[in-house]
Parts: structure tokens; C-alpha cells; sequence
């Protein structure tokens, strides 16, 4: 089994400095999940280009391998996937170990179900606190036999064998995760899956279905509805893995606020049900260009080009809260260095990710002596009165963070520390490998002075 690097790290990160040069940022993680499984069960071979090399995939892609499923790579970013077609996986020897894979145990929960053994979905500690009740009720009212541990929390035991039918199910909150779930299901089951969910959410998996080659219906206002039709089959095609938004988030963020700065982030994945924190940046005053836009495997993307900015505080539109549900670590750093009050809510999810997001950047801020005030859906921020300025004014005093093991709570905090008095150091940052493998790496290079340390 792959488990999520126990090995203590800390971040120390100096203050001051500016980003410049060009940057490629890691592969999609939403796309590289859903190459795997879509591959796995495809006919034919699947190559994936632009695989995100981190722990969070390679739990998927080893959890098809166990399965029966040949994958070779990941070769530079490289993966190959001998499909075996939407009967042929077979029943893993242990419990799939998904260590800090959210998108992993929900997406792969869908499709377990219609499987004809019974296996258990685990993960690390992170993972097995958090909430599995919202895939697991519309799968049981599907068909499927699920056993949960107390509060519907991993691990997921899935019995085989369980004969599923569509349904038509509206989603009480905005969530790919499970709507993605449903339709993965959905492939499996007797009849048509129709999912209607409340706003705009990720739309990669119909996407990504399109380009196996099996029909979607998409329909509605913001294409709020997605239906299925079970009994088809998927072949196998090319995936191009654009760069991760989420991950160039930290770095639009950090050109923003340190003066002087200006990079380029090559081949960014601007999906509009995504790139929501490119919006608000903009709404903020921040100076990104939007250029060589083109599409890659069906998802839109471009090269963004980042100049340092005088940021102001914003009222966050509530239609933008979902598109950029992953990225409002990197953002509230953003609203602590601009002028004036920035106002986020209707943003509950956060409280239900890696960590509780909203309490956890709420404490960090505070003891950086920011003015961040918590709320039951997000937060006030009364920023920076010198945002901008043409000399580097600290925002933040410097300290010792908490990011109580969440990859972006880490990385937001050493974006803080280009406006720090002094040094910030973070503790339980070695799981910002899920998602960005080389972040000391890439930070170092485009001039942050970032260390880690294992312990």
C-alpha cells in the first residue's frame, strides 16, 4: 500500500523577495484522478500526458493496479492505462488505500458500486474524518449496499454485486464530488441518472466522459444538469492534463503582493467552472493577462502573465464562491494584503475540507496579527492600508503557523511571508505533496526564500 508521508516537515520561509520568470505548475489533480478510473475502464490503451505526480493520483492509479489494471508510468509526467472495459476489474487482495484522496473515495465510491465483489475504501487520518454521507445515501438509494464506520465516515465497505438503478437526484449543495459520483455510477445502472445541482460546480467529468467517447446530456441554467444513460462503454482516447489552477493560485497570489514581481504560468487548465479565483483576483485590481488561449483534451486553457498590483477588498459575488471553493486559502492571503475589507460567505464547504479551512486560515491570520474574523461560511478580512506600495510594507508579523496537515492552509502561509516582518514557520507541511510534489522547488526558483526540514 502508498501512504501519505508520515515523516514530519516544516516550512521556513523568510520574509520579503519577488517572483519572476516563467513557471509550470503541476497537472490538474481533478483531470489526472478521472484519467485513471475513465482509462481503467475504457477499451484500448489511454495515454495521459501532464499526470500529476503526487500523492493524491497515485493512490487512484495504485488503486486500479490493484484491481487488475496495467499502468505504467508515471514517466515525466507520462501515463499509459491498458484498459480493461467496464466489466474487467477485478477484486483487490486488501482495502484500496487512498490516503488524503477526498476526490479519490467519492468519485470511486460511484463506481465501486456496480462492481461485482465487495471492497473497502480507506485513507489517512485526515481522510477518515471526513463526510461520506452525501455519496452514500444517493448510492443506497440507487441499490447500493454500503457499510460505513459511525457518522457515515471512512472506511466505505461496498458490497458487490448490488444491481443499481437511475435516478434523479438534486443535490442539496454545489458539489462535483458527488454529482461526478452519481454519473460515474450512473454508467452502471439500468436506465437514465439525471443530477441537478444548486449553481455552478466542476464540470471535468462530463467532459472527460465526452472524450471517451460515451454520450452525456447537459442541460439547464450554468449546465446545472447532467444525465447519463447506463449500459454503454467508454474507448480509450489521449489526455492532455493541463496545469493546475489550484496550484497557480499560491503564485498569481505571491506576483500580486510582492512588489516588483512579474512571472508567467504556462498552460494553466481556465475551465470556467475553475478558474473562479482569476475572477476575483481581477475583481481585486490585481494586473493578469490572459494569454495563448487554446484547448487541450477538451478543457480550455492559456498562459497567465502576473505583475505585482495594489489590491483592494472585495465582496466575493456568491456565483464565484463555487469556482474557486479550493483556492480562498491563497485568496484570503490576497484580502489580508489589499486595502480595506474583503467579505466572504456562503462558503461553508471549507470547513469540511483537508482541514476546517475557514477556522484554521482564521487562527493563522490572527497570529500574524491580521484582523480576520471567522464566520459560520467565511470570513472578514480588514487588509493591509498600504497594499501596493512601491517599498515592501510587512502586512504580516512573522511567527509559527499551524497548517494541521492541509497542503493549501501550508502553502497559503508561505505566500504570506513576501510581506512579513520575519520569518514564518509552518508546521505539518508534508502533505503538500497530494497536490504540488516540487512546491519548495518551484517557490525557491521563482524567488521565494522557502526551506523545508523533515523532523
Amino acid at each position: 500500500m502508498v501512504r501519505t508521508n508520515d515523516t514530519e516537515q516544516t516550512f521556513i520561509v523568510r520574509p520579503g523577495g519577488s517572483l519572476s520568470g516563467e513557471l509550470r505548475v503541476p497537472g490538474d489533480k481533478s483531470i489526472s484522478h478521472r484519467a485513471i478510473m475513465l482509462g481503467a475502464l475504457a477499451e484500448g490503451t489511454t495515454v495521459i500526458d501532464g499526470f500529476l505526480d503526487g500523492e493524491d493520483a497515485l493512490a487512484t492509479l495504485n488503486a486500479f493496479r490493484a484491481m487488475g489494471v496495467e499502468i505504467d508510468g508515471p514517466v515525466q509526467g507520462r501515463v499509459t492505462v491498458h484498459g480493461v472495459g467496464m466489466r474487467g476489474l477485478k477484486p483487490p487482495q486488501d482495502p484500496l488505500y487512498l490516503g488524503n484522496a477526498g476526490t479519490a473515495m467519492r468519485l470511486m465510491a460511484g463506481l465501486m458500486a456496480a462492481q461485482p465483489f465487495t471492497v473497502t475504501l480507506t485513507g489517512d487520518q485526515s481522510l477518515s474524518g471526513r463526510p461520506m454521507s452525501r455519496v452514500v445515501e444517493p448510492l443506497r438509494a440507487m441499490g447500493a449496499s454500503i457499510d460505513t464506520a459511525p457518522d457515515g465516515r471512512p472506511p466505505l465497505v461496498i458490497h458487490g454485486a448490488a444491481r443499481l438503478r437511475g435516478i434523479n437526484y438534486s443535490l442539496p449543495m454545489a458539489s462535483a464530488q458527488v454529482q461526478s459520483c452519481l454519473l460515474l455510477a450512473g454508467l452502471y445502472a439500468e436506465g437514465e441518472t439525471i443530477t441537478t445541482v444548486p449553481g455552478v460546480v466542476r464540470d471535468h467529468t462530463s467532459r472527460m466522459l465526452q472524450g471517451f467517447g460515451y454520450p452525456v446530456t447537459v442541460s439547464g441554467e450554468h449546465n446545472s444538469t447532467v444525465a447519463v444513460q447506463g449500459g454503454g462503454k467508454l474507448t480509450a482516447t489521449h489526455i492532455a492534463v493541463p496545469g493546475d489552477v489550484s496550484s497557480a493560485a499560491f503564485f498569481m497570489v505571491a506576483a500580486s503582493i510582492a512588489p516588483g514581481s512579474q512571472i508567467r504560468l504556462n498552460h494553466v487548465g481556465m475551465n470556467p467552472t475553475r478558474c473562479g479565483v482569476v475572477e476575483i483576483l481581477k475583481m481585486m485590481g490585481a494586473d493578469i493577462s490572459v494569454e495563448n488561449e487554446s484547448l487541450a483534451g477538451g478543457e480550455p486553457v492559456a498562459d497567465l502573465v502576473v505583475r505585482s498590483a495594489r489590491l483592494r477588498g472585495v465582496i466575493i459575488p456568491p456565483h464565484l464562491v463555487p469556482v474557486a471553493i479550493d483556492e480562498f486559502p491563497a485568496l484570503f492571503i490576497a484580502a489580508a494584503c489589499a486595502e480595506g475589507q474583503t467579505v466572504l460567505t456562503g462558503a461553508s464547504e471549507l470547513r469540511i475540507k483537508e482541514s476546517d479551512r475557514i477556522q484554521a486560515m482564521a487562527d493563522g491570520l490572527q497570529a500574524l496579527s491580521v484582523d480576520a474574523q471567522p464566520l459560520a461560511d467565511g470570513m472578514i478580512i480588514n487588509g493591509s492600508t498600504l497594499s501596493g506600495s512601491a517599498d515592501t510594507v510587512p502586512v504580516f508579523a512573522g511567527g509559527q503557523i499551524n497548517s494541521h496537515g492541509d497542503h493549501r492552509i501550508a502553502m497559503a502561509f508561505a505566500v504570506a511571508a513576501l510581506r512579513a516582518k520575519s520569518d514564518i514557520r509552518i508546521l505539518d507541511c508534508a502533505n503538500v505533496a497530494t497536490s504540488f510534489p516540487d512546491f519548495v522547488g518551484l517557490a525557491s526558483r521563482a524567488g521565494m526564500r522557502i526551506e523545508g526540514k523533515c523532523q
